[in-house]
């Protein structure tokens, strides 16, 4: 794929970081904690209300449209404030002093007063259909190795519902995640480069994580990226948990946008000035056709309905560098209308659609060879709102790339999900008290402040001996504190250091979540091996059978069988290698030594440190190379 200079293109990336924070939730006493225990249920539906100067959002009039219900899961970790049958509890002074504290870290000018505002969102994610959301400092600056960026905004929310699943159009929530505080934290649009992006985003969130006020583990962080180029629109990816995907979502968008501008330009120059609200119905041309898609939709009484689009043919179908072009745009708006997507001209015949159905199909909408096709099949509502949806997407084709959020997905491309929300979507919230940013407030989060990112790694290898990487490697991830208490315990550094950065991250590798291995597993795990009743080789192994067995270490290492081997035991499993490898050892000498190492570390794995078993084993082969002479 082609590199970008993303300096000509005019490349202007701004973040939006939304950081969980630890304590009670944001607008009650249920802990900010996640169930798995379901205690109750309840329906909703949800519609968009006007603001205050009495316009809908569009965003909203769009999630609307899908006219989904929603089931709502009850837990052990939410209430009636959660369910939106008792009003907020007055915001919470932990999660106050916490947003607070980290715009003190990158000097951010607090507010007078925090006043709270309901957002509109009818998605479900909020039984309330808004989200409670309040400015708490503007105007930071955030330090990095080669400059600044700019920090905007510094927000305090509830995060919203889990989705669970979804059925057709049954949405299913649960409410333990809602009402957990939420730090915003938004950039400017000043990043000019994809990998400049990921170090902002890691910044922010080492900062946050040396504040030691945030929670941790999977999904406890997410990122929201703004991307536009010059002659583009500004897009918003929501959602991005993957830091080391974020260049890649950012140049796949810079590709998307760049090959939706040439699409523009082609169909200036080709004439193209508008796009005609023709729907015809061909659902007869279809009768009898081998498309098993067409044909189930007919055999169910639904209708095929096309479109004629002038000037598309050929700009619908993906180019030679793969980016996604028209057709997959047009399927995805079709799909917000409940259709299952479309067919479009560049691919057919195709998908059991055969060159006469396709050449019936184009006389029927009085398509010539320059103009392109699109077809649904659904209920007849379903389809003409899709193929409403497909015509105004066509339109927006014609000036380029449209304003709108997509989510992201797991290869770093994008899916479409709504336009962007606008200013309507804003009103003020009636039921939470205004709180005061006063000078007793903004002392006491001036004592709080903790040491800096680059503070703590300078004192970590000062203190520990541990190379720089290392204690980066610990103050990135946010295990610095973890690592002290662990080595204050008495367990050696490097071992602590070794199995925070290397071990855990392999089993995140692996799909696990390491985060919910506490403080006191690891120091059980850690301190057997300085007990002498297992090699530090077996910590991972303990480990890894802890998480996915959701075992206790005891049960862990007695199922494992990692009983610490006694000399005499590992003396004995070299005599018996070497005894079957004598050939291996007459042939290659003290170069047997590597291959004979690895047979006997997978026997003893676990039960014996590596640097006993290699001492003994290369003194014994030594002394066979030896007596042979």
């Amino acid at each position: 794929m082609a590199s970008f200079d993303y300096g000509s293109l005019g490349l202007k990336v701004g973040i939006e970081i939304h950081q969980q924070l630890r304590g009670k939730k944001l607008f009650c006493n249920c802990p900010a904690e996640l169930s798995e225990t379901v205690v109750g249920k309840f329906e909703r539906t949800l519609r968009p209300s006007a603001s205050e100067m009495g316009e809908v959002d569009r965003a909203a009039l769009e999630e609307a449209q899908k006219s989904l219900r929603f089931v709502y899961e009850c837990t052990p970790c939410d209430c009636l404030v959660e369910a939106d049958e008792e009003p907020p509890h007055r915001a919470s002074q932990e999660a106050i002093e916490g947003a607070l504290l980290f715009a003190r870290m990158v000097d951010a000018r607090p507010v007078d007063e925090i006043e709270f505002m309901r957002k509109i969102v009818i998605d479900g994610s909020n039984t309330a259909g808004f989200q409670r959301t309040a400015l708490i400092a503007m105007d930071g600056m955030l330090k990095m190795d080669d400059g600044t960026i700019g920090i905007e905004t510094i927000c305090l929310e509830e995060d919203a519902a889990r989705r669970i699943s979804e059925e057709q159009n049954r949405v299913v929530f649960r409410l333990d995640r809602l009402g957990i505080p939420l730090i915003e934290i938004a950039t400017s649009p000043e990043i000019d480069s994809p990998e400049r992006a990921r170090m902002v985003a890691e910044r922010i969130g080492t900062l946050l994580r040396a504040t030691k006020r945030v929670r941790r583990g999977i999904g406890t962080i997410r990122e929201d990226l703004n991307i536009s180029i010059s002659g583009g629109a500004r897009v918003e990816i929501k959602g991005v948990q993957e830091l080391d995907l974020i260049p890649k979502y950012v140049e796949n968008e810079v590709r998307r946008q760049l090959a939706l501008i040439a699409v523009r330009d082609e169909l200036a120059r080709r004439g193209v000035k508008e796009i005609p609200s023709i729907r015809v119905d061909v659902t007869p041309i279809f009768k009898g056709t081998k498309c098993k898609v067409l044909a189930k939709g007919i055999a169910r009484g639904e209708r095929v309905l096309a479109v004629r689009l002038p000037g598309f043919d050929d700009l619908m179908s993906e180019d030679e560098e793969g980016t996604k072009r028209l057709g997959r745009e047009f399927a995805m708006h079709a799909r917000v209308a409940g259709a299952g997507g479309i067919f479009h001209s560049d691919e057919l015949p195709g998908y059991g659609i055969e060159q006469e159905e396709v050449l019936k199909v184009r006389a029927a909408v009085h398509a010539d060879k320059k103009d392109g096709i699109a077809l649904v099949v659904a209920n007849e509502e379903q389809a003409s709102s899709a193929m409403d949806r497909v015509i105004e997407r066509a339109r927006q084709a014609l000036k380029g790339v449209p304003e709108e959020t997509r989510d992201p997905l797991p290869d770093g491309t994008s899916a479409y999900s709504r336009p962007l929300p606008g200013r309507a979507r804003m009103y003020p919230e009636t039921d939470v008290p205004p709180i005061r940013v006063d000078k007793k407030l903004l002392d006491l989060i001036e004592a709080e402040i903790p040491e800096l990112p680059e503070q703590i790694t300078h004192r970590l290898q000062k203190l520990y001996s541990l190379n720089e990487e290392q204690a980066n490697a610990l103050v990135k991830n946010g295990y610095d504190e973890d690592f002290e208490e662990l080595v204050r315990t008495g367990i050696p550094a490097k071992l602590v250091a070794r199995t925070l950065i290397n071990t855990l991250s392999e089993l995140r590798s692996e799909g696990l979540d390491s985060s919910v291995l506490s403080s006191d597993i690891l120091s059980r795990v850690l301190q057997g091996v300085g007990k002498g009743e297992y090699a530090k080789e077996a910590v991972p192994e303990i480990l890894r059978r802890v998480l996915r067995n959701n075992e206790s270490v005891e049960v862990a290492i007695e199922k494992l069988g990692f009983a610490g081997a006694s000399t005499a035991e590992v003396d004995k499993i070299i005599y018996e290698i070497l005894t079957e490898k004598m050939d291996l050892i007459n042939e290659r000498g003290e170069r047997a030594i590597a291959p004979l190492m690895g047979l006997a570390m997978e026997k003893l794995r676990g039960k014996a440190d590596g640097k006993t078993i290699n001492e003994r084993l290369t003194a014994r082969v030594k002394e066979l190379l030896s007596s042979e002479r």
